[in-house]
């Protein structure tokens, strides 16, 4: 009996990719070895971030970085640390600002639920350009300029959400705001990979550039890394850490936290909510040096021969009631996917039938396009034989009760 039955959940089979509300990613046996260690000794918490720090920002090329609880919360903690700076009152006040120098600007095509994370500490977000592609209303995307535009006395910063086609470009953006005197936030989530984007950003000129520990890195689904200007990171220490201290005998990191900058310690700020464990940094960090050690094309090359074993099998069925085939991207260190398609059955019918009788649970975010996907990221040599025919069995089994 797995830890999940003995208090009455299932284990199930995610098919999903990185999706939160199936678990996310697998843990490999080193990040988890890495946490039951970790969770068998204490540590001063402000060290652990520190080292973290340093190692993060030789990766990235970042001169500091913090280990937050989930991308989302990076990105609150982002707005935090621009709003309050170093500021002891105005960490205290969030997420109040008292100056009303509260807003970032953000592209209508970026603006997504995520936005809640800005909002959470304080800030408000103003929207520029127009979504005329998607309403058929025109060719044009959001531009530079409109950025500039909407800039004013209340401006805090820019939000940038990095895709594989968002525009602007953000060369672009980054130069507006510097010419202004902003930061500029990057929500870079599920950017990786391909793994140059650990550096990208930061090199572009970015403050503060948001990733997810959970994702494609495969570390806790409740971790992420927030990395950017010294300053910034520091605000969310001082914001995120257990400051129940005497400023006398405090001695944070320097590379952490400089003490010789601020004149007073906080008290707890916006960011205990978020609290990282010693458990989940540790995890993270290993993950990290998997992720960039790894010989990740081989990964995918092994990833495509699962996804094959599966596709002959849907094959097999030999019906013309679904057709599945394999996408490979053009960037080598992206997983390949398998598609299911059919517009002669109900696959939200079929999506909900492999949840619930089957424990099988598939990406749906192309429902709307008649076809549902199957990511390769937790599917191994061990228990690709039982996915696929699970998979297969269901799908056959539903066909024939349309039948």
């Amino acid at each position: 009996m797995s830890i999940y039955e003995e208090f009455g959940a299932r284990n199930i089979y995610n098919l999903a990719g990185t999706s939160t509300r199936v678990g996310g990613p697998v843990l490999s046996k080193e990040v988890a070895d890495a946490m039951v260690q970790a969770s068998q000794h204490s540590v001063d918490m402000t060290e652990l971030q520190a080292s973290a720090s340093d190692y993060i920002s030789k990766i990235t090329g970042s001169e500091a970085a913090y280990i937050t609880a989930g991308a989302s919360a990076g990105l609150t903690m982002a707005a935090a640390a621009i709003l309050a700076g170093l500021d002891p009152s105005k960490m205290e006040e969030l997420p109040t600002v008292r100056s009303n120098k509260n807003q970032f600007i953000i592209s209508r095509e970026h603006r997504s639920g995520y936005d809640h994370a800005f909002r959470l500490a304080g800030a408000e977000t103003v929207d520029v350009g127009m979504n005329e592609i998607l309403s058929g209303a025109g060719v044009r995307r959001t531009e530079a300029w409109e950025y500039e535009s909407a800039i004013n006395e209340r401006t805090a910063g820019i939000i940038y959400v990095a895709t594989e086609n968002s525009e602007p470009s953000i060369e672009s953006v980054i130069n507006i705001a510097k010419k202004h005197n902003l930061p500029v936030v990057v929500d870079a989530a599920a950017q990786l990979p391909p793994r140059e984007n650990l550096r990208y950003f930061i090199e572009k000129g970015a403050d503060l550039v948001a990733y997810s520990g959970g994702k494609a890195i495969k570390g806790p689904q409740s971790s992420g890394i927030l990395c950017g200007k010294k300053e910034y990171i520091s605000s969310v220490a001082l914001q995120s850490l257990d400051m129940d201290e005497f400023f006398e005998i405090w001695n944070p990191p320097s590379n952490l936290i400089d003490k010789s900058k601020i004149n007073a310690i906080p008290r707890h700020g916006i960011g205990r909510g978020f609290k990282v464990a010693k458990e989940e940094i540790a995890g993270l960090l290993v993950a990290l040096r998997i992720f960039i050690e790894k010989d990740i094309e081989s990964e995918m090359k092994e990833s495509r021969n699962l996804l094959n074993t599966i596709n002959n099998e849907i094959n097999s069925i030999n019906s013309n009631m679904i057709t599945s085939n394999i996408h490979t991207p053009e960037n080598s260190e992206q997983y390949p996917t398998l598609t299911i398609h059919s517009d002669k059955i109900d696959l939200y019918k079929l999506s909900n039938k492999l949840k619930i009788d089957s424990g099988l649970f598939l990406n749906e975010t192309g429902l709307n396009q008649k076809y549902l996907t199957v990511h390769p990221m937790n599917i191994t040599n061990e228990n690709i034989n039982e996915i696929s025919s699970v998979l297969t069995t269901s799908i056959k089994n539903f066909i024939n009760k349309k039948g």
